[in-house]
């Protein structure tokens, strides 16, 4: 498709991503001379699925929204449909996973003053989820796709009974089969959300079934148990919008708007009902030299696990100068970490990532398993996005940089104690700008429906051909196929398998099977 022109007028430029039914281009309008998305339908799609692309069309086409992603234009070029959309510079909402209780209650808003928009034109999205929406580098939230949206005035494109949509995200009723109405989309930003404050999904199997049936039954954690200091407010939302009945859900997205608009008003009061101090009063408290009389009756007792020895030497001392602070014990490795932990039970664990034999990365996971009080934070020279978010994926309850000026960073190991997620200069702004990576899965992230479903596509299986080889359905497989390229960060098809077979995920003996 590069370089093809459409219509006579839209040219072909890059692809910027496919799924399992379309691929989008960035183009160039000619006529009107600026950029777009092309959205084009990939050739061996079905009938269903034509409609449901002409179906998009026509319901994007009806809204006019500042949160919505616009449809400029529609057409076909050698039997193959193609939307002209508007193209959104910025970065999926995932790749924002973890942020800030701020964050999530602001994105949260505007998600939902759109869903309110959608609503009251009388369209359901069905498909809320993290890749659906999009945040602009100035911090605007853009609802994409609504392929499956329905209308009460529209005739139904499935078979009652049947379920659409992305399993983790699915409503109750939705699981169920039953006839839906705007609080669906209502308990899937519940979804969305709870996830980005917390970093994990409130419900998570690797069977579909089973997950299905926990969308339905399971009561959800609540999310302050695995974000201490989250506001109760922000809590009562979330939860609320993930009630099993939607009678119990905010009646609707436009008043769960109005709540979290209420959330962000309380924290506010909050920053700006405490005590102001000046940088230098705020210097002076924090970081007043011990008193020799040992007037700090409880301590923050630190453990700190660097391999450069110098660089930790000269932390520890200034760390045991400081005022309510002791350092406990001292790692050149992670084993040594581990066993100072296991020997200490300190407060705050200050966790270098990069050390001979077991390193940070390696063995966090077992510290905030076997210590859940310990309180981690990683002091790291490494500022690279995959780095941070595997880093806060696993449990750190904060992530500073070793060119952090020392005052900060005592102040991150109080804040650190005191029950709070720190996030250095250079960090912040990281997650909040949406520049961390997600996660990069490894071959014990995988089900094996997951490495069969890589295995077909590597050996050139079509979705049709996968699904009968698995006995599963065309959607199931579709819908399994699409998470995984999202999972990997995969453009297409071949990038998939190309990345599946780098990291080992699958292994080319596996094709010959095939």
């Amino acid at each position: 498709m590069i370089g093809k022109k459409l219509g006579n007028r839209y040219e072909i430029e890059e692809l910027i991503g496919e799924g399992a039914t379309a691929a989008v281009y960035r183009g160039r309008d000619t006529r009107l001379q600026r950029t777009v998305a092309v959205k084009v339908l990939l050739p061996y799609v079905d009938e269903t699925t034509r409609q449901r692309f002409q179906r998009e069309a026509l319901a994007a086409a009806r809204l006019n929204h500042p949160n919505i992603m616009a449809i400029h234009d529609v057409g076909e070029e050698d039997g193959r449909p193609y939307l002209i959309i508007e193209y959104i510079e910025g970065r999926p909402l995932y790749a924002f996973i973890p942020s800030p209780p701020s964050v999530v209650a602001e994105f949260g808003r505007q998600i939902c003053v759109a869903l309110d928009y959608a609503h009251r034109q009388n369209l359901i999205h069905r498909d809320i989820k993290p890749a659906n929406i999009h945040i602009t580098p100035a911090g605007q939230v853009k609802l994409m796709d609504f392929g499956l949206a329905i209308s009460g005035e529209s005739k139904r494109l499935t078979a009652m009974g049947r379920i659409i949509g992305t399993p983790a995200y699915l409503s109750p009723e939705q699981a169920q089969g039953l006839p839906l109405d705007g609080r669906t989309d209502i308990y899937s930003t519940g979804v969305v959300l709870y996830e980005l404050v917390t970093g994990v999904l409130p419900f998570d199997a690797d069977d579909i079934g089973v997950l299905l049936l926990q969308q339905v039954k399971k009561t959800p954690k609540p999310p302050g148990e695995l974000v201490p200091g989250l506001p109760p407010s922000l809590e009562r939302i979330l939860l609320r919008a993930l009630a099993k009945k939607p009678e119990d859900r905010f009646a609707t997205a436009g008043e769960m708007a109005g709540a979290l608009s209420a959330s962000i008003a309380a924290q506010e009061r909050t920053l700006s009902h405490a005590p102001a101090l000046s940088d230098t009063q705020e210097t002076a408290e924090r970081t007043t030299p011990r008193d020799i009389n040992g007037s700090c009756p409880q301590p923050i007792r630190v453990v700190l696990a660097d391999d450069h020895r110098i660089l930790r030497m000269t932390l520890a001392v200034y760390l045991n100068d400081t005022e309510c602070i002791e350092v406990v014990g001292e790692a050149d490795d992670g084993d040594q970490a581990l066993a100072l932990v296991a020997e200490h039970h300190p407060d705050v664990l200050l966790l270098d990532l990069n050390m001979p034999g077991r390193s940070g990365l390696d063995v966090l996971p077992e510290i905030r398993a076997t210590w859940p009080d310990v309180r981690v934070l990683v002091l790291t020279g490494r500022d690279e996005d995959a780095y941070i978010m595997r880093a806060l994926r696993a449990g750190a309850h904060g992530y500073v940089l070793k060119t952090t000026d020392e005052r900060d960073l005592v102040r991150a190991v109080q804040d650190v104690a005191g029950g709070h997620v720190v996030l250095g200069r250079g960090v912040a702004e990281r997650v909040v700008h949406g520049l961390v990576g997600r996660t990069e899965p490894d071959a014990g992230t995988l089900t094996e429906l997951d490495r069969a479903l890589l295995t077909g596509i590597a050996a050139g299986l079509t979705n049709e051909q996968i699904a009968e080889r698995l006995r599963l359905s065309m959607d199931v497989v579709t819908q399994q196929i699409m998470a995984l390229m999202e999972q990997l960060g995969a453009s297409s098809r071949v990038d998939a398998s190309l990345i599946a077979l780098r990291r080992g995920l699958i292994l080319l003996d596996d094709l010959h099977d095939v």
